[in-house]
C-alpha cells in the first residue's frame, strides 16, 4: 500500500506540473520547468552523501572505533541483501539517525553519539533496520524526483506572473485572477503538500521493511517512544530544513509546524502501526 501511495503521489505531481504548463506556454513548458529543476537537483542527488555528511560534520567511522554499531550495520545490511554501506558518527547529544546516498553501492549510515548512548542494542538494530530500508528502497531517488517536480511546479508559478503580466499565451487568461491565485498560491502549496505525503509514506514503509529486517517491529516501536521524548528535550541545533525528512524522527519541533507540512508521520501512529505488526505474527 505504501508503494501503491507513492505512485499516485507522484503522478498528482506529475499532473500538476503539466497542468500548469499547459496554462504558460503549452506541454513545452512544463518540459522548460523539469529541465530547470532537474539541474537545480541533480548536483544534491549525485553529491547527496557527501553534502548532508558534511553539513552535520559526520566523521566516518571504522569497526575498531564503533565496534557494536559496525557489527550491527554489517549484520543487518546482510539481511537485507545489501552492500555494506559507510558509518558515520554526528557528534552531538541528540538522538537522531538518517541514511543517505544515490544507490545501495554509494551509501551511508550515520547516528548521533546521543542514540548509541540512549538506546539498547535490540532498539539500536531496530533503528540500523529502519535506515537500510530507506537505502534498500532507493528513497533518496524517489524524493529527489518528488523535489524535482515540486521545484518544477513553483518554477512554473514564477512564470506564470511574468506571462501574465507581459501577455502570455493569452492576454484574456493572463488577466483572470483567479487564474492567477491557482499559479501563484494554490499550485505550489499543493505541490508542497504532495511532496510532504510522500516523504511520510516513505517513513511507514521504511518502518514496515525495516521491522522485517530486524525481525522484530517492537525494537523500532519502543526506540521511536524513546527518540520522540528525548529530541523534545533535547534538540537538535542549525538544522537543515531541507534535510529534516532525512531523519529517522524530525529534528523540527512539531509545535511550530503543521502537521500537513510534516516531513514525518506522527510518531504516536508510527509506533501503533509497529505494534499491531508483532500482534499479528
Amino acid at each position: 500500500m505504501g508503494y501503491l501511495r507513492t505512485v499516485i503521489f507522484l503522478a498528482a505531481l506529475t499532473a500538476l506540473l503539466i497542468f500548469l504548463g499547459d496554462l504558460i506556454g503549452g506541454r513545452e513548458g512544463a518540459i522548460i520547468g523539469l529541465i530547470f529543476a532537474g539541474i537545480m537537483n541533480f548536483g544534491s542527488y549525485w553529491f547527496s552523501d557527501k553534502i548532508v555528511l558534511a553539513m552535520y560534520g559526520a566523521r566516518e567511522v571504522t569497526e575498531s572505533e564503533a565496534p557494536e554499531l559496525y557489527r550491527t550495520v554489517r549484520e543487518l545490511s546482510r539481511r537485507a541483501g545489501l552492500p555494506m554501506p559507510k558509518v558515520y558518527m554526528i557528534h552531538t547529544e541528540t538522538p537522531n539517525a538518517f541514511a543517505t546516498g544515490r544507490n545501495p553501492e554509494h551509501s551511508a549510515v550515520a547516528v548521533t553519539s546521543g542514540i548509541m548512548r540512549l538506546l539498547s542494542r535490540e532498539e539500536l538494530a531496530g533503528v540500523i533496520a529502519h535506515e537500510l530500508s530507506h537505502i534498500k528502497n532507493r528513497d533518496v531517488l524517489i524524493s529527489t524526483i518528488a523535489a524535482t517536480i515540486a521545484g518544477a511546479i513553483s518554477y512554473l508559478s514564477h512564470m506564470a506572473l511574468w506571462f501574465s503580466m507581459f501577455g502570455g499565451r493569452d492576454n484574456r487568461e493572463g488577466a483572470n485572477p483567479f487564474v492567477l491565485l491557482v499559479m501563484l498560491i494554490i499550485a505550489p502549496i499543493a505541490a508542497l503538500l504532495i511532496q510532504m505525503a510522500i516523504s511520510r509514506s516513505r517513513e511507514f514503509v521504511a518502518d514496515k521493511d525495516g521491522a522485517q529486517i530486524v525481525g522484530n517491529p517492537l525494537y523500532l516501536a519502543d526506540a521511536l517512544r524513546k527518540l520522540g521524548y528525548y529530541n523534545r528535550r533535547i534538540p537538535m541545533h542549525d538544522v537543515n530544513e531541507a534535510t529534516a525528512h532525512m531523519f529517522i524522527v524530525s529534528p523540527l519541533s512539531g509545535d511550530t509546524m503543521m502537521k500537513l507540512f510534516s516531513t514525518h508521520p506522527p510518531l504516536e501512529e508510527r509506533i501503533k502501526r509497529l505494534e499491531a505488526m508483532a500482534l499479528s505474527r
